[in-house]
């Protein structure tokens, strides 16, 4: 008996620790912005998994996207599992883009491109 309840608890252990990654951004509720230490405005809320299904993306690289040495683009390889600031820094370097530019770029441009989404500051950032 007592085996089985072990066995048991270590495959619901299991279960949780593959589960977890996977479900991770959709508990998203705002854009991280813990790497700026004066934040000029407030968080923008984002709900990572419904507005991939209002925007109708599928495709994670879309969004979460992973470059070479030579600054070219890797097809087909995402940077899901990873934070944005792992990657852009408060300051750019190099080609790459700071932190707030890269959020900026990403979603106004696409906002813009796809002629639906928030573009100005007040219709991302609320006022607390």
């Amino acid at each position: 008996m007592k085996r089985s309840i072990m066995l048991l608890s270590a495959i619901l252990l299991g279960a949780t620790l593959l589960l977890v990654p996977a479900y991770s951004q959709e508990d998203m509720e705002t854009l991280d912005n813990s790497m700026f230490k004066n934040p000029r405005r407030a968080a923008v809320p984002f709900s990572h998994d419904e507005h991939n299904e209002k925007a109708d993306i599928e495709d994670c690289t879309v969004c979460h996207h992973l470059f070479d040495e030579h600054g070219k683009k890797i097809e087909d390889e995402s940077s899901e599992d990873q934070s944005c600031s792992d990657c852009h820094t408060p300051k750019a370097v190099g080609n790459r883009p700071d932190l707030m530019s890269a959020f900026h770029r990403k979603c106004k441009d696409c906002h813009l491109e796809r002629h639906n989404g928030p573009i100005t500051c007040g219709q991302c950032h609320p006022k607390p």
